[in-house]
């Protein structure tokens, strides 16, 4: 039986995981990326996951709501910003996951911008989504050596819905990604 660790930022945004042969576990975030960092770092050193799976609701420039990306590439936006230092800003967690043969078949294939802020006006943001999580969580599980992936649901287009928008899609997310994990994949 493996054990998964679904993370997610806020209650709006849990999805229950009915796979066959999982154990899963659940925790709660909160948003930004201190937050997040330090609930999965604590949450591995008490499950020791096989994989964990974060969930969640995003931003875009480029999509359309109730599109699904499957993240294995990862951004942090505010360190981008710093890259005349040489600080590490992109993350890809591909190979841990191909190595241990989890999520091969799920090919909704993005990549997650990550920072503090949420974006509400148009900006040059690299990737196809926009969070406030998942970049951090990557690095911890990347430190941990723990498969990591993220998948998520579009609630809002960049400059043209609110964060009002955003609270209001919640619903649908849940419904989005629920469908997406539990009848369309099935399995890690």
């Amino acid at each position: 039986m493996k054990k998964v660790l679904v993370t997610y930022a806020v209650q709006g945004e849990f999805v229950e995981i009915k796979w066959p042969d999982i154990e899963p576990y659940y925790v709660r975030t909160g948003i930004g990326k201190v937050k997040s960092a330090f609930h999965v770092a604590e949450a591995i050193r008490q499950v020791r996951p096989d994989l964990v799976l974060n969930l969640g609701s995003a931003g875009s420039l480029n999509h359309q709501v109730g599109d699904i990306f499957v993240c294995r590439k990862f951004i942090d936006r505010d360190l981008q910003k710093m890259s005349g230092l040489e600080i590490e800003s992109e993350i890809d967690v591909s190979a841990m996951l191909n190595e241990k043969g989890f999520c091969s078949h799920w090919t909704e294939e993005g990549v997650c911008n990550t920072g503090d802020s949420f974006l509400t006006e148009v900006a040059h943001v690299s990737g196809d989504v926009v969070d406030m999580e998942a970049y951090a969580q990557a690095f911890v599980c990347r430190a941990k050596e723990i498969p990591f992936i993220s998948v998520k649901y579009v609630t809002d287009v960049i400059g043209q819905n609110s964060v009002k928008h955003w609270e209001d899609k919640l619903a649908d997310a849940r419904k989005g990604l629920s469908h997406y994990l539990n009848v369309l994949k099935e399995r890690i």
